[in-house]
């Protein structure tokens, strides 16, 4: 419950507590940052300049923070998912992790040399 109340209020941060940083934290801050200025920027009348609330702009800043929000969710839960590997739960690791009976690409080269 934590960690999808932070990954509603501040994306980014969530990413780098329950994730890793190096994972997408730096473009869903972009993401959750030009969200939060496009909702500020609604109500001194938008790029417009109009004398009164811009719902357009509003808008945009709610589309911007959900994407930022969502994106959050799946980086966190790709992650814990990945921690499982020796359980063989995540595709990734699967598809990573070499089998045994998988030869060394560079002995193939080394025998046709």
């Amino acid at each position: 419950m934590k960690r999808r109340f932070l990954a509603l209020i501040a994306p980014p941060v969530a990413v780098c507590r329950y994730g890793c940083a190096g994972c997408c934290a730096a473009p869903i801050g972009v993401f959750w940052i030009a969200g939060l200025v496009s909702l500020i920027y609604a109500f001194f009348g938008g790029p417009a300049g109009l004398e009164s609330f811009s719902s357009g702009t509003f808008i945009l800043g709610a589309i911007l923070w959900g994407v930022a929000t969502t994106w959050a969710e799946l980086t966190i839960n790709g992650i814990n998912a990945d921690d499982k590997c020796d359980q063989n739960s995540s595709t990734l690791c699967r598809v990573v992790k070499p089998k045994l009976d998988d030869s060394n690409p560079l002995d193939e080269i080394k025998k046709f040399q």
